[in-house]
């Protein structure tokens, strides 16, 4: 017996794809949508093709946990991401609406580490080391008689100069200008440069400046976006001359004109009440 295989069967085959059913059934909503003018059925009909997505943009949210952002946060940011994207699909385009909406949610998402990430919550690990970093500074103090550097305090609680110099951060007791000060009496190098050595905790460094969010709006973009580039992306300073189309030493000087103007802002009675 010979089976033939009619347009309907094939398609009907194809229809057993979940992934297939589910755009079908999405392009059909939104083609309805596009067609109707009842304000009504149109955001009904969007919100039945966003919640025929929603698993798409939980599983992008989940592929960005671990970076200091609460998971219900990064899911709220990739909903918002799949919204945009069944809002300007073009369901007459041949291209799936899940090839649509993936770099449009992964977009949104690395957006928001790109834009918010000044202001993200403090992680469980960053509130714990707040509490050694409290008990051991002032023995540290009363024996150095000085301030302890950074790298004493890791040195003393045993953890990563780069997790402490967070906490501090998000604890209110670092300051913009510590960035730019000498990790140790020994040594030339200073904060800003520690804080680039690893790569794994790129977003922990975001919490380093967490102090700067209240005047950072006050920035030009250039000027922003050199923060960004050293203390949350992580370039050298060679690298962000490259980018900006300046020397490295010029990168120095402005990375320090910024830290200064931040720290007068920080300062200034404007700057506290905000």
């Amino acid at each position: 017996m010979v089976t033939v295989l009619t347009r309907s069967t094939v398609d009907e085959q194809r229809s057993t794809d979940p992934k297939q059913r589910r755009d079908t059934t999405t392009r059909t909503l939104l083609s309805r949508r596009a067609a109707s003018t009842d304000e009504n059925l149109r955001q009904s009909l969007l919100d039945e093709a966003i919640e025929l997505n929603l698993s798409i943009a939980h599983s992008i949210a989940t592929r960005f946990r671990g970076r200091g952002v609460e998971p219900e946060d990064l899911d709220q940011v990739a909903y918002l991401g799949l919204v945009k994207a069944a809002r300007n699909y073009d369901p007459d385009t041949d291209t799936p609406f899940l090839a649509y909406a993936v770099p449009t949610i992964r977009g949104e998402v690395k957006r928001y580490f790109r834009d918010c990430s000044w202001t993200v919550r403090i992680p469980r690990r960053l509130q714990e080391l707040q509490g050694s970093i409290a008990s051991v500074r002032p023995q540290l103090t009363q024996d150095l008689h000085r301030e302890p550097t950074v790298q004493e305090i890791a040195d003393e609680i045993g953890a990563d100069v780069n997790e402490v110099e967070a906490a501090m951060a998000a604890d209110g007791c670092f300051s913009v200008l510590s960035l730019d000060r000498p990790v140790d009496d020994d040594s030339s190098a200073n904060l800003a440069d520690t804080i680039a050595d690893t790569e794994d905790t790129a977003f922990e460094r975001t919490e380093a400046v967490a102090v700067l969010e209240p005047v950072l709006s006050q920035l030009a973009p250039r000027e922003r976006r050199i923060l960004e580039l050293r203390f949350i992306e992580g370039h050298t300073q060679a690298d962000i001359g490259a980018e900006i189309g300046v020397s490295q030493m010029q990168v120095s000087r402005l990375l320090r004109g910024i830290l200064d103007r931040l720290r007068e802002r920080l300062e200034s009675p404007t700057a506290a009440a905000a």
